[in-house]
């Protein structure tokens, strides 16, 4: 499912999308479709497309510090100006964790995920689509079917105050799906997060 479009970048890994609404589609997103740690793909070329993980949003409103009087009631501006009204809408910030290469989805046992910095840029509009589950199960498998987490530290490094909260969220959606083993292994790295968060809040 398309979600949004990419329309700027703070890095080579941090893109900001805008999300698509009722003037793009009939049937535009909603917020569960793009919410905190949700996995999306931007398919860059006919089989690679690089996946990354939304951390954080912000609304768009030129309406916020405007007291003036409004000229028309929201209904008729719909009518009147779609323009102004789609003035408004939401960005999210869109860290990107890996890429996919192969088949894609209509031939997954085929497909290689590997996570770390992509080496291709993002072009200003590229589609941004949600992915699924078992889409975001199989990039965090190796050749092996093991689990793996290798953006880490990427994360912790280029998420900011969100690191920790973030890779917090993807090992809730994660241990859901894994082995005893695997379960065990997410149990210690939430440990370390809990330690790291609670050393942060402390002023030495």
């Amino acid at each position: 499912m398309k979600i949004a479009k990419i329309v700027a970048s703070n890095s080579h890994v941090d893109y900001v999308g805008r999300i698509i609404d009722r003037l793009d589609v009939e049937a535009p997103p909603t917020g569960d479709d793009y919410g905190f740690a949700q996995f999306v793909s931007l398919p860059v070329e006919e089989g690679l497309d690089v996946v990354g993980v939304i951390y954080n949003t912000q609304l768009l409103n030129p309406e916020y510090g405007q007291f003036g009087p409004r000229l028309s009631p929201r209904a008729e501006l719909a009518v009147l100006s779609p323009d102004y009204l789609n003035e408004q809408g939401v960005l999210v910030g869109i860290l990107l964790l890996g890429w996919r290469e192969g088949g894609g989805d209509e031939q997954a046992g085929r497909t290689t995920a590997r996570h770390g910095v992509p080496r291709r840029v993002i072009p200003v509009g590229q589609d941004v689509y949600r992915l699924r589950e078992h889409e975001a199960d199989a990039f965090h498998r190796d050749a092996e079917g093991k689990l793996q987490l290798h953006y880490y530290s990427q994360v912790i490094t280029h998420a900011g105050a969100f690191g920790v909260p973030l890779v917090e969220a993807i090992i809730a959606q994660l241990e859901g799906r894994g082995t005893a083993e695997e379960r065990q292994r997410l149990c210690v790295l939430k440990k370390s997060l809990v330690w790291q968060r609670t050393l942060g809040g402390v002023r030495l």
